[in-house]
């Protein structure tokens, strides 16, 4: 049998569940007396909401939250951590968002075009303001559906300046030659109406257009590195890297005009690399390739031993060192920029 509960000074008897005298429970308003510590922290108390138990406690929070709400270097709380000094200001736009954003809305009449020629440009091809201008839309629009319309467009214009260089070095020969034509996904190429005097002629031509797209892609570089843009740094990347592939001896790349003119032998030590790059890497454009190089190589060592192939052939000594050393340097100067570049994108 329970007590009764007992009186009060003044003769009251309290209520059930109202605290005695005596009592170390907290009042109802929850605030604890004096000395007392305070009630554990619920799930809402704790930084990033973790469950009181089984979790790490202050020490061990993720930005290195102390208690007392206070952070390493004076942060407030619900901030992380800067080992290094005050936070970062507020996220800007990047500079490669706002180049895609300005191209795109540039782009957009010229992707419309590039659809429209797709579609008509059998009938338009007979237009010469349509070939180029067109080509390089359609093109603009297929590399697009690859890496996106900003990258596309540079792409195709490193190509343009590669494929000029081709176009001012043989019309200041005097060979003439159409504005280039662009093929998507296989670049461009310039139709020469007239073959070249000599072979000199040919090689000279043909490390023009490496020569011109590797100054654009030095200016791409540059421009990337001016305004810390990853983009064009990219894009300078695959400019190099083009005009070094370019560069391999092998018909009817650039470097297998350049190579015929020191020595056809190199033609195939050319196929044979490519050979074993195709094998090393396969890639749908390089059987194309090693197809059209194979025919081309055979067709001119056939025909060398003709009076008019022993007059294309002659050249002198002055001349033909003049096409290895432009043909080295350049094969050098793109290997290091091709690496360097490379080392920055892995960083």
């Amino acid at each position: 049998m329970s007590e009764p509960p007992a009186a009060g000074a003044d003769g009251s008897v309290p209520e059930p569940g109202s605290p005695r005298p005596g009592d170390t429970e907290p009042p109802a308003s929850g605030v604890p007396p004096v000395g007392l510590p305070p009630a554990p922290p619920t799930y809402g108390e704790l930084p990033g909401g973790q469950p009181p138990h089984g979790q790490p406690h202050y020490g061990q929070l993720p930005g290195g939250q102390l208690p007392g709400g206070q952070l390493p270097g004076g942060q407030p709380p619900g901030q992380p951590a800067y080992p290094y000094g005050a936070p970062p200001a507020a996220h800007d736009p990047s500079l490669d968002d706002r180049l895609s954003t300005r191209i795109k809305k540039a782009l957009a009449p010229l992707a419309a075009v590039g659809a429209f020629l797709a579609k008509f440009g059998a009938v338009l091809i007979k237009f010469k303001a349509f070939t180029v201008i067109g080509s390089m839309a359609v093109s603009i629009v297929a590399y697009a559906s690859l890496w996106g319309w900003t990258f596309a467009a540079g792409f195709v214009g490193l190509i343009f300046v590669h494929e000029m260089g081709h176009v001012v070095a043989l019309r200041r020969r005097g060979v003439k030659a159409s504005a280039p034509l662009f093929l998507p996904f296989l670049g461009a190429f310039v139709k020469m109406k007239e073959s070249p005097r000599s072979v000199y002629v040919e090689a000279e031509s043909a490390l023009a257009g490496p020569y011109a797209g590797t100054i654009g892609a030095f200016a791409v570089l540059l421009a990337g590195n001016a305004y810390g843009s990853a983009m064009l740094r990219d894009l300078a990347f695959t400019g190099f890297l083009l005009n070094l592939f370019n560069l391999l001896p092998v018909l009817p790349l650039d470097g297998g005009r350049a190579a015929g003119a020191l020595h056809p032998a190199l033609w195939a030590v050319g196929l044979v690399l490519l050979l074993g790059y195709e094998i090393y890497r396969p890639s749908p454009i390089v059987p194309l390739i090693l197809i059209l190089g194979g025919v081309e190589m055979y067709r001119r060592w056939r025909g060398r031993q003709t009076a008019e192939s022993r007059a294309y052939q002659t050249m002198t000594a002055g001349q033909r060192a003049a096409v290895a050393a432009g043909y080295l340097l350049l094969i050098v100067v793109l290997l290091v920029a091709v690496h360097a570049t490379y080392v920055r994108r892995s960083l």
